[in-house]
Parts: C-alpha cells; structure tokens; sequence
C-alpha cells in the first residue's frame, strides 16, 4: 500500500498548481553533448567517449572518463570541478561551444582504452 504523503507536501504542491500560471516560461537549455567515433550500439562506446559539458556563462569543459578535464593545451587534467582551482585553470579549461566540440572531435579519434585504439575496437582487433 502506497503511503499518502504529508499534509505539507500536498499543500505546497497545490500552491505551485495555483501559481503555475503566473510563472515565468520554463527555460530549455542543451547541457551536455557527447561525442564519439563509436555507434551508439557498440557495447565499448561508453568508455570511449568524449563530454562537453555546459559549466555556465557561456562556457564548456571537455570531459572524459568522468574525472579528467581537456585544457588548452591538449593535455588531461585530472579533476573536473573548479573548487579551488582559480580563473587561470578555469580560462585553460573552460571554452566556448564550437571550440569545447572541435576539440572533443579531435580528442575522440585518440582515445584509447586498455591499449585498444578506435580502430581496434572498430575492426574487432584485440590490440
């Protein structure tokens, strides 16, 4: 049996009912894009692919593998939050949308997992 929910809950939740209509339009905003050489399908595309992830003011970091940050320089930061990071790691970091995808584009063609390259794992290598 389904516990009813408290009285206080039901009673804010017809609040924001009554005020809906009053509210500003409801903001849309792609966050995330991400980018692979693999389909969809392929069961190690996951693993392999690239994010670019909206970190706000008009700025994206490129994301892998969930802890590692792409810099300006090309190379992999581990760490992708900016606590306590400072303006000169964000601005190394932090890109805006055409170049954050140009460089996931290019990052993905490099990625390599266990020592298996794209190609590897397209052309069923074992690498």
């Amino acid at each position: 049996m389904t516990e009813k929910p408290p009285a206080w809950y039901l009673a804010v939740q017809k609040r924001a009912q009554d005020e809906a209509p009053h509210t500003p339009e409801p903001i849309v905003q792609a966050v995330e894009y991400t980018v692979n050489c693999l389909p969809d399908d392929n069961i190690n595309a996951f693993v392999y692919q690239i994010r670019v992830q909206y970190r706000g003011a008009d700025r994206y970091a490129v994301i892998r593998g969930g802890d590692q940050c792409l810099g300006a320089d090309g190379t992999w930061d581990y760490g992708v939050k900016e606590y306590d990071r400072g303006d000169d790691w964000l601005n190394a970091h932090r890109f805006d949308l055409d170049t954050a995808l140009r460089l996931a584009k290019e990052q993905a063609r490099l990625v390599t997992v266990n020592g298996r390259t794209v190609t590897d794992v397209l052309g069923g290598r074992d690498g």
